[in-house]
């Protein structure tokens, strides 16, 4: 009887660094969190091997360390790694997105305003459900993972995909747009992405700054700065 082909240690390794991305995304594995390798595997679904393999590499990126006598802990908030965190990402990001109005289609531009405006038509006719909460989730996201990945640099792109992590644990309830924050979010990405649609650097860059001052103050239960632009602008 044949065995069943061997699984490449590296293989395994990346689908267990997948897996707790997927599950901070999904608000698993939460900030402060203690956990054991064994339980780690278990979240993960991924043999010990992998897990222990993974361990450093996670720790490298500051997303867990291990405590003596406790485990394993998932990095802890504060407020030096909210601001630091948010200074790294505007810091990525404003770079990309004034390259990504310089390179992007029209066509890609229109069908990102209509996914955009599609969350917008679902928040206004009818309940904020999760479904729309999910989907608002991956849009909002979505448009900032490709401003970086169209940089065409993987050095840039890991350094924001971590980072990205550190975000979504700082706020683990933000991971996921909330009812109240939903329109208002679309609402700076819309401002935004008419900036792109004009190709004008400066207000590519000053309007994503906005956008990601505003996420900041938010998860510092700060307001939100007022945004000189509504939904009436479009029509």
């Amino acid at each position: 009887m044949s065995s069943l082909p061997r699984v490449p240690s590296s293989s395994l390794r990346a689908q267990a660094y997948e897996s707790f991305q997927q599950q901070i995304v999904a608000a698993n594995i939460r900030p402060g969190q203690f956990i054991s390798q064994r339980e780690l595997m278990q979240l993960l679904g991924m043999p010990l091997g992998a897990v222990r393999e993974l361990i450093p590499r996670l720790e490298a990126e500051g997303l867990l360390r291990t405590v003596p006598q406790r485990g394993l802990q998932i990095a802890h908030v504060d407020v030096k790694l909210v601001n630091n965190a948010f200074q790294l990402r505007l810091l990525l990001e404003r770079e990309a997105a004034v390259r990504f109005a310089a390179s992007v289609s029209d066509a890609d531009l229109k069908a990102i305003e209509d996914a955009h405006l599609g969350i917008v038509k679902r928040a206004q006719s009818g309940d904020i459900d999760d479904h729309l909460l999910t989907d608002a989730t991956m849009v909002d996201w979505g448009l900032h993972d490709l401003m970086i990945d169209a940089s065409n640099n993987e050095l840039l792109s890991d350094v924001y995909r971590i980072n990205s992590l550190r975000v979504r644990l700082i706020k683990i309830e933000g991971t996921t747009l909330s009812a109240d924050v939903l329109l208002p979010a679309m609402q700076e990405h819309l401002w935004f992405i008419d900036a792109l649609k004009q190709r004008d650097p400066v207000a590519v860059a000053q309007r994503l700054t906005h956008h990601i001052e505003s996420a900041h103050r938010r998860v510092l239960g700060l307001p939100r700065p007022e945004l000189p632009w509504t939904l009436e602008n479009l029509k």
